[in-house]
């Protein structure tokens, strides 16, 4: 095949990224920083520094997946669950997450863990399972209440103000789906120029007054220092003035599970099958009347009764999540809602090839060589048996 040169220069750009390439373009689109306070996400083991050339997702960080992205000649792992979740007092090769540790680490294997990051963040997990089950209009079941928002305002002189704001834009939080949001109005700034200043308007020992527009913009807390570095990059005076706010708003676009609309409406039993099939269950329970119509569906991977309530209130006719118990059960019913149980690896194994393959895209477009894999030997640890009837007389 004949390349031109157009495809030569992007050959010739390619590299293979370093872990720490990777850990930011997780971190952009999945932010560590929306993780649970009691979760540990993030980089577990490795060396920031370190090129990668092959990755393995998983959602498990198993003794055999490790084995498996080690044969594969992979530099880094990345799962779901994390490996190490509490501090360790010691790692030793007389306990399972020990004898991992010390494999990965003797063989260069870095681990990686996004979880309920990535079960909390947009295009993350309950997303990718809200549109499996068809959901329409879903929005997050718990929005998060974290302090994750802050305000930067900053007063530009009026001529340059529109190549400001243009540079900013791109650091804002959109406010629900609009985006490029901001608020500006119109005063008056005064400065007196001290000796060995360099103004952009205005001389040294004279008393100064200038038009400028006051700017607001809507910032997420984790990008906060990057705006700042391209206002002080942008802004033409020497020592532009800016303010930054904490703020204490909801954040509504992100949270834990998501709750939706299915159209057209079907009955639980309907439903029930139809999930099971979507997700690949090889079972799967419901609790409530099989015949009952479902319309509004809340869901949550992984492990998310504990938003029975949080459903309820929000008006669903269902939640769709996995291990759920006895008592759990019974509280549903008493509270007038169905609840599918479809496990907890079948609502969660959808992550593998989702970030898998969100990577993948990410990396060509960066010029990334990257080598990205699924691992092979993940199975649901659970297996239904199908008992048959039996005479029980004497």
């Amino acid at each position: 095949m004949r390349l031109n040169k157009t495809h030569s220069f992007t050959l010739y750009r390619m590299r293979h990224p370093k872990l720490s390439d990777i850990i930011g373009i997780i971190n952009k689109k999945y932010p560590f920083s929306l993780a649970e306070e009691w979760d540990n996400v993030g980089l577990q083991l490795g060396d920031p520094g370190q090129e990668i050339r092959k990755v393995m997702v998983a959602l498990d960080p198993l003794p055999e997946v490790i084995d498996e992205a080690i044969s594969q000649n992979c530099q880094l792992l990345i799962t779901h669950h994390p490996l190490i979740f509490s501090p360790l007092r010691q790692i030793t090769a007389s306990d399972s997450t020990g004898r991992s540790i010390l494999k990965a680490a003797g063989n260069n294997l870095a681990l990686l863990a996004m979880h309920t990051n990535y079960d909390i963040a947009n295009d993350g997990l309950n997303d990718l399972l809200a549109a499996r089950l068809g959901l329409q209009a879903t929005r997050p079941l718990k929005p998060s209440s974290r302090n994750e928002l802050a305000k930067l305002v900053t007063f530009i002189p009026a001529d340059h103000f529109e190549q400001v704001r243009s540079a900013l834009l791109p650091h804002t939080a959109p406010i629900g789906r609009y985006r490029n949001c901001s608020f500006s109005t119109r005063g008056e700034g005064t400065f007196l120029p001290l000796e060995g200043a360099r103004p952009a308007t205005g001389t040294v020992g004279i008393h100064e007054q200038v038009s400028e527009q006051r700017l607001e913009i809507l910032i997420q807390r984790q990008n906060l220092t990057k705006a700042i570095k391209t206002l002080l990059t942008v802004h033409p005076y020497e020592e532009p003035a800016f303010d930054c706010y904490p703020l204490l708003n909801e954040t509504t676009d992100t949270g834990l599970g998501r709750i939706g609309e299915l159209h057209p409406t079907t009955t639980l039993k309907e439903l029930a099958v139809t999930a099971g099939h979507s997700l690949g269950c090889k079972g799967i329970r419901m609790v409530g009347n099989p015949a009952v119509t479902i319309k509004t569906i809340a869901l949550c991977s992984g492990s998310g009764i504990s938003l029975l309530h949080d459903a309820v209130r929000a008006g669903a006719d269902l939640l769709l999540t996995g291990d759920i118990k006895y008592h759990d059960a019974r509280e549903a019913e008493a509270l007038g809602i169905a609840l599918l149980d479809a496990g907890h690896f079948p609502t969660e194994q959808l992550m593998v090839f989702a970030v898998r393959d969100y990577l993948a895209a990410t990396s060509a477009a960066c010029h990334l060589s990257l080598d990205l894999v699924a691992a092979g030997c993940e199975h649901d640890p659970f297996t239904p048996v199908t008992l048959c009837n039996t005479d029980q007389g004497a």
